[in-house]
């Protein structure tokens, strides 16, 4: 290939193809027709002599020359973005509007701190949250309909580690917290200093499913011991759980964090699954194709930033062997 004549705007092609893996949502992005990302796709072929491509249904997959050059065309072209454009984004100057997508638990902890984020840094922006409906927010950064996604998604993380650099979803990892069982604070279970799996099995609970499925990951959990719980009631929210265990005898599973946050922590008593569950490791999570935007990169840095300052999991739930009359409930550590 000769370099000094080859058109660099085919490496622009390139990069939208390599992120969107469909020909027609990368035209989308730049602009384009279909026919003329299709033919610049041809006419970078011919210049590097490979394939780059390979067409599946549901878009396209780099073979293995393209995913080499891949990390090379990146950097290059985040380089040359940098050069013509060192100022970037200006969140003081600069009006923008931002989807993030998460769960209402992690929307309670963290957006406070970070809308004190943006006033202190008299920020332009204009955030909206959608909830999720699932553990996989893949489609919907896919889609364009949100611009990050924050949460625990255990197999997204799997999938994406296998996927490696060919992967279009990029994931930062910010803190890493525990489930545990919650009830009303004067719950007859409450007033013992541990919850065993047995009376956890016997008393009835509310799940929380993003997709309403009958079957959870406390279910998985339980069925690999060979348990099952009782559930009387599956919620979207977990701010609803935390509502019909404060006025019931049911029993919930929430995340450490958002049992403070949840203005219900004085009429709640929390203990240790009695079983195992897998930490909770919050991620962020984005699209590549906004890597080189200004604005996102801001917002991406911006969230990291608050959320690790927050130390969101940085709690003190009852110790498993206290034995007071009442469980305590949790507060957060100075």
């Amino acid at each position: 290939m000769n370099f000094r004549t080859l058109d660099l705007n085919l490496l622009r092609v390139f990069a939208a193809v390599m992120v969107e893996r469909n020909v027609t949502r990368a035209a989308a992005q730049l602009a384009m027709t279909q026919p003329a990302v299709s033919n610049a796709l041809r006419r970078l072929r011919e210049a590097t002599g490979d394939e780059l491509f390979v067409t599946v249904p549901s878009g396209v997959v780099p073979t293995a020359h393209a995913a080499g050059m891949w990390p090379h065309v990146e950097a290059a072209l985040e380089r040359l973005s940098q050069a013509l454009d060192p100022q970037g984004f200006d969140p003081t100057r600069d009006p923008r509007s931002f989807t993030m997508a998460m769960a209402d638990a992690t929307a309670t902890v963290l957006m406070p701190a970070f809308i004190d984020t943006l006033l202190r840094e008299r920020a332009l922006a204009d955030v909206r949250v959608l909830p999720l409906s699932s553990r996989d927010p893949r489609p919907q950064l896919e889609q364009g309909a949100a611009d990050v996604a924050v949460g625990f998604f255990p197999d997204v993380a799997s999938a994406l580690a296998a996927e490696g650099p060919r992967a279009t979803i990029a994931l930062d990892p910010l803190y890493t917290c525990e489930y545990v069982v919650v009830m009303r604070r004067d719950h007859p279970l409450a007033t013992r200093p541990r919850l065993s799996l047995a009376d956890y099995c016997a008393a009835r609970h509310v799940r929380v499913s993003f997709a309403g499925r009958p079957r959870g990951f406390v279910d998985e959990a339980l069925a690999r011991e060979g348990r099952e719980r009782q559930v009387m009631l599956t919620v979207n929210p977990f701010s609803t759980a935390a509502r019909v265990v404060h006025e019931s005898d049911l029993l919930t599973v929430l995340p450490l964090s958002f049992v403070p946050a949840s203005g219900l922590a004085e009429g709640l008593a929390v203990r240790p699954f009695p079983g195992t569950l897998p930490p909770i490791e919050v991620s962020l999570l984005w699209h590549r194709r906004h890597e080189r935007d200004a604005a996102q990169r801001w917002l991406r840095q911006t969230f990291a930033a608050t959320a690790r300052a927050l130390d969101a999991c940085a709690i003190a739930a009852t110790p498993a062997d206290a034995t007071p009359p009442v469980a305590q409930a949790v507060e957060p550590v100075a």
